[in-house]
């Protein structure tokens, strides 16, 4: 599967540049073009510079907004975001399309910070104007969630959050949910906490994007997971996850001939595997909520048996019973066996219930200081139509 993969804001502008890190690397190990576009989009210009990956010139890091932000951002005020995305809209569809290997591409992925003001703004109102203008092609995001403290400081942040994801959720085809609060480290440096973060992040892609664009044929699996098995499988509230068996064992037993122990320490690699993927998942939910799932083996071809397959697709049936199940193998690592997991189709997930009930709370006391009000209580109901929408 080929991405066009656009960042919208400071977060997503850095996640963006490690999606062009992953595309260097599937080029460089592999021979694969699994991204054919990567940009940066921002009202902001000192977060521009501060990418590595992305080319460094204006077809690729994408300034927007200069006139009424001047070049330094828009102060989380994520309404001004979604104003300044629409009206320079077309400058953003404009560069995309003109990219070489645009034609080639099976799907856009955008992504920013649900907490921040030019991605939360930004993302919805691009992901309508990219469906307008190329209904055959779907359109993800991939909205990150804030840190616990963030949520904690500052009322804006929730506020941000909820327009995001009802605005996001009324358009894209499915998104991404990504809570950063499972991937910190207290006692990191910041700067460090972050790369790693967005390094995880993208790391369960590597292997679901190349699998489908694998061109020798003693890489291609007997079930190949290509762009047709993604594109049906993804669908609103997804999440995803990664996990690795360690290579140490993994290659004692290809030394041992075929006793019947190897099999058994194969399959167990592999639900240890898929355990790891399903603890790792990008936010916390229950699987009985979804109703689509896929997942991918990768090992050595030696590794992958039926009863491997098997097992792991009766794991998952037993862990959501409801979903419609694709899966596919990749025989390319060396030496590990790696599961890539998603869960799609969500009908709840508590995270985001949980920042529908406190924004209604938020603008409800917004409205009551506004009116000089001074009773506690509330006075509307829980629901998502009491949410602002950006678009």
């Amino acid at each position: 599967m080929r991405l066009v993969v656009i960042g919208f804001g400071q977060c997503g502008g850095r996640i963006a540049d490690e999606f062009a890190r992953l595309n260097a690397r599937a080029r460089s190990i592999r021979g694969l073009h699994i991204i054919t576009g990567s940009y940066a989009v921002n009202t902001d210009i000192a977060d521009l510079s501060g990418l590595h990956t992305i080319k460094a010139n204006y077809d690729h890091r994408i300034l927007i907004g200069s006139r009424k932000t001047g070049g330094h951002g828009v102060g989380k005020i994520n309404e001004l975001g979604a104003e300044i995305a629409r009206e320079d809209s077309d400058k953003i569809i404009e560069t995309v399309r003109n990219n070489k290997y645009f034609p080639e591409t099976d799907a856009f992925l955008l992504i920013a910070s649900a907490a921040g003001g030019t991605g939360s703004g930004a993302i919805s109102v691009m992901t309508q104007q990219i469906k307008e203008r190329y209904i055959d092609k779907p359109v993800y995001n991939l909205i990150i969630l804030p840190f616990e403290h963030e949520e904690s400081t500052e009322d804006r942040t929730i506020y941000n959050v909820a327009t995001c994801l009802k605005s996001s959720y009324l358009v894209a085809d499915a998104i991404f949910l990504v809570d950063n609060q499972r991937y910190a480290m207290k006692d990191s440096p910041i700067s460090l906490n972050l790369a790693r973060i967005n390094s995880t992040i993208v790391a369960p892609f590597f292997n679901l994007l190349c699998a489908g664009e694998e061109k020798k044929p003693k890489y291609i699996g007997a079930k190949i997971l290509d762009a047709g098995d993604i594109i049906q499988t993804l669908v609103g509230w997804t999440t995803l996850g990664y996990g690795r068996s360690q290579s140490s064992l993994f290659r004692s037993f290809f030394t041992m001939g075929r006793d019947f122990r190897n099999k058994a320490t194969e399959t167990q690699k592999g639900i240890h595997a898929l355990d790891a993927a399903v603890s790792g998942l990008s936010i916390k939910c229950n699987p009985l909520d979804a109703k689509r799932a896929l997942y991918l083996v990768s090992a050595p071809a030696k590794g992958i048996n039926v009863d491997l397959i098997k097992e792991m697709g009766t794991y998952i049936k037993n862990m959501a019973p409801e979903v419609i199940l694709r899966s596919g193998d990749y025989p390319r690592e060396k030496g590990n066996l790696d599961v890539t997991l998603v869960l799609s189709e969500m009908s709840d997930v508590e995270k985001v219930r949980n920042y529908f009930t406190k924004a209604i709370n938020v603008i409800a006391e917004l409205k009551k200081r506004q009116a000089g009000l001074i009773s506690t209580q509330r006075g509307i109901d829980i629901t998502v139509k009491d949410i602002p929408s950006l678009l």
